[in-house]
């Protein structure tokens, strides 16, 4: 990685920590800027505001479920396909900054409504609920079928306890995701 992706790096993990203890809004480039130690000309060098450091943050994470989106797209709907998107959510919410990133989006939802890139992710996100649900299941099935991608984030912000590891936070949402989908 070169030196100028390592500063944007650094940059994004920065102001993610900072978006999510102080909120979006609440957060300047100036503080920023001062958290990395740098002048706020040197931050303007890698990003001249902060949604595009929300932009480059999130463009990973829509990146993976765009790839989701296509892969449904030439999916027969069965339940083991089903299972299979949801294992690969898991899987790629386990990757990069993923979870914290959704932590980001949460924590921030009045800043980020209409962010064109966060109506996209909720575009995406409905596409991939439209592959688990199907129209001619009962209700409660449909409810149940698309409550299995969001258990997976729900781990994340419900199971806080510091004594949880990662691995057991996610192999616990990914259980309950696919009893879920049970029929």
């Amino acid at each position: 990685m070169s030196e100028n992706a390592d500063t944007r790096t650094r940059i994004q993990e920065i102001a993610l920590k900072l978006f999510i203890e102080q909120g979006y809004e609440a957060t300047s480039l100036r503080e920023i800027a001062e958290a990395l130690g740098v002048t706020k000309a040197a931050l303007y060098y890698h990003f001249k505001s902060k949604d595009e450091i929300v932009t480059g943050l999130v463009e990973d994470r829509l990146r993976t479920v765009d790839e989701l989106v296509e892969w449904v797209k030439t999916q027969p709907r069965t339940e083991e396909n089903r299972r299979t998107l949801v294992r690969r959510y898991s899987e790629d919410l386990r990757r990069g900054r993923h979870h914290e990133v959704m932590h980001l989006i949460e924590r921030n939802q009045t800043a980020f409504k209409d962010h064109p890139t966060m109506v996209r992710i909720r575009h995406q996100m409905f596409e991939l609920i439209t592959f688990l649900v199907d129209p001619e299941d009962p209700t409660a099935t449909r409810l149940r079928n698309s409550m299995s991608l969001f258990a997976l984030h729900a781990s994340w912000f419900l199971l806080r306890d510091e004594t949880i590891g990662d691995d057991e936070r996610r192999e616990a949402a990914l259980e309950v995701a696919l009893e879920l989908l049970r029929r």
